[in-house]
């Protein structure tokens, strides 16, 4: 018998590309919030109960970062409490738990790439609530994967590239934030490295734990920028916007952002032998699907 995959979030960036990646992989039920809404704790235990998945793979989230600062309550509900609701209907099931967190866990202040066990401490409350759905699922335990993601982005969806490009038709010059660092991980990248992982342990054993999975290199907002106009003018011709440089205080937001969100993906290239591409081939690839839309 097929085994049964059930994806959470399946209207969202990643759920999108999850849909994509595991086409293949079995009999594949993609539930968006109408079908699925986290916020509702026992409507979602009765949804896994009654599908009986052998993985789930959850891509939901309140991802407004900004808006959860006056939305708390929310937020937790959605972020930290509907993970442990999952992690307790998949340890029922014996199933597979996937799910994504953030480099929002972390404060920024280290130098130097993050790694799995540094100290959190994050700075806002979508990074609380994400960090309180990490331990829930620890706590609960059963076969389980968090993969800490950061500037997640693609061609569908509400995304740092999709803004640029809109912004980039509409006005001459745009200020950009220079001094926070990451990794811009492509929707279509974390949903590949995911099914490889995936393939390997249901073959060769769960090993539950948390993971980074980002794409490779670092930039700044301001840099990842420049590169996808740098991208679009070679793909289209068209005229590009110039981008200048600011600092984060001079773009003050209701969540505070870490200054350093680069992740090492040190234990997951060691541990399953899969690395995701560089940043600027990971934007080329996403790029090419979103001008063929």
């Amino acid at each position: 018998m097929s085994r049964r995959i059930l994806i959470l979030g399946a209207s969202g960036q990643v759920g999108t590309e999850l849909q994509r990646s595991f086409a293949d992989a079995g009999e594949v039920i993609a539930c968006d919030r109408g079908a699925a809404d986290l916020s509702r704790s026992e409507e979602l235990r009765h949804v896994v109960a009654q599908l009986q998945p052998a993985i789930i793979l959850n891509a939901a989230a309140y991802t407004a970062v900004d808006r959860a600062e006056s939305e708390p309550e929310l937020a937790m509900t959605i972020n930290g409490h509907a993970p442990r609701v999952l992690a307790e209907e998949a340890a029922k099931l014996d199933a597979l738990l996937v799910h994504y967190s953030t480099d929002y866990v972390f404060d920024g202040s280290k130098k130097s790439a993050w790694v799995e066990n540094d100290a959190t401490n994050p700075l806002n409350v979508y990074g609380r609530t994400k960090l309180a759905g990490e331990d829930a699922i620890r706590e609960v335990g059963g076969k389980h994967l968090i993969f800490r993601t950061s500037w997640v982005y693609g061609p569908h969806g509400h995304n740092f590239l999709r803004t640029m490009l809109r912004l980039g038709r509409e006005r001459d010059q745009l200020k950009i934030v220079d001094d926070q660092n990451g990794a811009p991980t492509s929707s279509m990248a974390i949903a590949d490295a995911t099914r490889a992982v995936v393939d390997n342990v249901m073959a060769t054993g769960a090993i539950s734990g948390v993971y980074h999975m980002t794409c490779g290199g670092e930039t700044s907002w301001r840099r990842f920028a420049e590169e996808i106009f740098s991208q679009h003018y070679q793909q289209s011709g068209e005229k590009v916007p110039q981008v200048i440089p600011i600092s984060s205080s001079e773009y003050p937001t209701p969540a505070a952002r870490p200054a350093n969100s680069v992740l090492s993906n040190e234990k997951l290239r060691s541990t399953f032998r899969i690395s995701l591409p560089d940043w600027r081939s990971a934007l080329t690839a996403a790029m090419t699907v979103l001008a063929s839309h």
